[in-house]
């Protein structure tokens, strides 16, 4: 380790976070300049990665939790060699640059998931590792080690006072995720204040008993850190690291350093006197020496033979192991729905089941021949559905299991499914009842921004849940999340829909789904084909029964209120149309003239029914239509009596429609 350029190269990033930040004139320079040892370190040193190929199976992935921050990543992959140059670094915050306010995935090469909303980082971290764990265990032969990288995540308080963080290293610890490295940016400054208002735990005692094993260090004292890293990655003890790095925020910037105004960009008016004082040179702006060019110039070389020299095992195991080799590349492409499709079973024509109980069956055949499919539920999995049979438990005496149990920590779940995403090597679920998705929210939204394939299998979907009451019926909760750009919510209306919904969302790769199953049964649609029921879904909504006369009236539906609409046309006779609409997305996706189509705009008598509120089904009915639904809370009370209370029946359609 050449400790004297990595602490110059430490100094020349603080110059370069501080004149992106005084040049837009916004952003964060606290944990840039006080982290900078730990990034000269992580990057000039310890990390393994090649620049030159940013997705290496191999790569120790880097995570910045604490996004706000995000200068001290653009300043090191630059650095690195990255493909980041220094006018895209001296574009900071400004239109179409790769250096977005927030570090985002989809926008910036070598940044690993999209942070920023504090904690989120943590728990994407610790699904990196269990990724990362399930992946050495699959693949590694006895002969062959393809797999052994290592997870490090940066954060700061912010991250840590989130529940999300907690929930998150509660799983990693019990799991045994020891190849998961948590640096603590730990300077006693918040954004409002000196830390010490809003906490005053024993950081390290805490981490400890969660069962971390944790290291305090120097922050600035490049040996210490160095050590602290090395030791941790050394250490496969079962437990993951905690290291606890001590630092002076905004570290430079005298006026600022130490204090609550070092946080944000409050330090950015004393830089060209900050930068003098740290050896840059005068009236320099976005400098980098050449001495430091060098020793990254030639540790990018260093780091293309480690990957050539992984590269060489790496076939070697792929000769030696073509099963794994496919299986390892089929996990790297896209599914095909209706190669799914035709995975499942047709369910019988005058059947009746809840769609949580057809949904456990469809995913156990999709499971059978799509391995890189895991699931997991948050201690819901008797109600949830979606244990994976012969499947095995994640845990850390089995890192092969198929079966996550979360426990009761649906936000930690939320994150931790988005890191598995992100990671990209299995594809990854999770389970909860659906009035919970609320805690889970601020995950579901980021998978959503970052377009990860993530499944989200949430039962008990509506007032039909019953005698729980309103805390526990999702009247409001599926319009919700239909608001949420980018996310499909399929809410089916029979087993064949549910098919399909399964399906969609495990071929999906430009963003998650959602899906909202029934605890109560429900009767199959079998006046129309499985096949019509399945590709209708696909598209989102279809023709699930054509008028038999003149079209004069149009019923829309979803879910479970399917059936009311299909009962309530058999009562109305000819001329009326049954529209199943199981996800508004997909169908809102179809071409206009498909859309027309399924809603000609000449016929303006519609009438829709969900067991929700009512708000988005205007767009479909029109101003002259109707909706049945429900802008109130639930009923504690059995979920056909609160059906009948709350106006969801056949009848209240029928008398709609007169």
């Amino acid at each position: 380790m050449n400790k004297a350029i990595l602490a110059q190269a430490a100094n020349e990033a603080r110059g370069l976070a501080m004149d992106a930040v005084h040049k837009s004139n916004s952003g964060h320079l606290g944990l840039p300049l006080g982290a900078a040892e730990v990034g000269a370190v992580l990057f000039g040193e310890s990390l393994v990665f090649d620049p030159a190929k940013p997705k290496w199976l191999n790569r120790d992935r880097f995570i910045l939790s604490a996004g706000h921050g995000s200068m001290f990543i653009y300043s090191w992959l630059h650095l690195s060699g990255y493909d980041l140059s220094i006018e895209e670094v001296s574009n900071f915050r400004q239109l179409h640059s790769k250096t977005p306010g927030h570090p985002e995935s989809f926008e910036t090469v070598g940044v690993e998931c999209t942070t920023g909303p504090l904690g989120q980082g943590v728990g994407n971290a610790v699904g990196f590792a269990l990724s990362g764990k399930r992946a050495a265990a699959k693949y590694n032969t006895a002969d062959h080690t393809i797999f052994n990288h290592h997870i490090v995540a940066l954060a700061g308080d912010g991250c840590l006072q989130e529940g999300v963080a907690r929930e998150a290293a509660a799983f990693a610890a019990h799991n045994g995720l020891d190849n998961l490295i948590l640096i603590f940016d730990s300077n006693d400054v918040t954004l409002d204040a000196m830390a010490k208002v809003t906490q005053s735990e024993n950081t390290a005692a805490m981490w400890t008993a969660l069962g971390w094993d944790v290291i305090t260090v120097d922050g600035h004292d490049i040996d210490a850190v160095k050590d602290a890293i090395e030791v941790s990655k050394n250490s496969d003890n079962g437990k993951p690291k905690f290291i606890i790095a001590r630092t002076l925020i905004g570290k430079g910037i005298p006026e600022v350093a130490g204090t609550a105004k070092g946080h944000g960009e409050g330090g950015a008016k004393f830089v060209d006197a900050a930068k003098k004082g740290l050896g840059l040179p005068e009236g320099s702006h976005f400098y980098v020496s050449d001495e430091v060019k060098a020793y990254f110039s030639d540790l990018k070389a260093k780091r293309a033979e480690a990957q050539a020299t992984w590269q060489s095992t790496f076939d070697a195991w792929a000769a030696a192991n073509p099963e794994l080799k496919a299986e390892l590349d089929a996990s790297q492409q896209p599914l095909d729905a209706d190669t799914l499709l035709k995975l499942i079973p047709e369910s019988p024509a005058d059947g009746k089941a809840a769609t949580r109980n057809s949904g456990g069956e469809i995913l156990n055949h999709i499971a059978k021949s799509v391995p890189q499919i895991i699931t997991g539920s948050a201690d819901l999995f008797g109600s949830t559905k979606n244990y994976i049979k012969d499947g095995g438990d994640f845990s850390a005496e089995n890192p092969l299991g198929r079966n996550i149990w979360f426990g009761i920590r649906e936000h930690a779940m939320g994150a931790i499914c988005n890191g598995i995403a992100y990671d990209g090597l299995f594809l990854g679920s999770g389970a909860t009842f659906l009035v919970f998705a609320d805690y889970c929210r601020p995950s579901i939204r980021l998978a959503a921004l970052s377009k990860l394939p993530v499944t989200y299998i949430f039962t008990h979907d509506s007032v039909g849940v019953g005698e729980d009451g309103p805390t526990h019926q999702p009247v409001e909760t599926v319009s919700g999340l239909r608001i949420i750009p980018n996310l499909d919510v399929i809410r089916p209306g029979d087993s064949e829909e549910a098919a399909a919904a399964f399906a969609a969302a495990f071929s999906r790769h430009d963003g998650p789904t959602l899906l909202a199953l029934t605890r109560q049964d429900i009767p199959n649609q079998g006046s129309a084909s499985a096949d019509t029921r399945r590709q209708g879904t696909l598209k989102g909504g279809y023709v699930l029964i054509n008028e038999t006369g003149e079209l004069k009236t149009i019923l829309l539906a979803t879910g479970s209120e399917v059936q009311w609409a299909v009962n309530a046309a058999k009562e109305l006779g000819e001329g009326v149309r049954v529209v199943s609409m199981p996800c508004f997305e997909r169908f809102d996706r179809q071409s206009q003239s498909y859309k027309d189509e399924v809603l000609p705009p000449s016929v303006t008598k519609r009438i829709a029914i969900e067991a929700g509120v009512t708000a988005l089904w205007w767009k479909y009915v029109g101003t002259e239509g109707k909706i049945i639904g429900i802008d109130r809370f639930g009923i504690s009370a059995p979920g056909n009596t609160v059906f009948k209370e709350l106006g969801i029946t056949a009848e209240s359609v029928v008398a709609a429609a007169k």
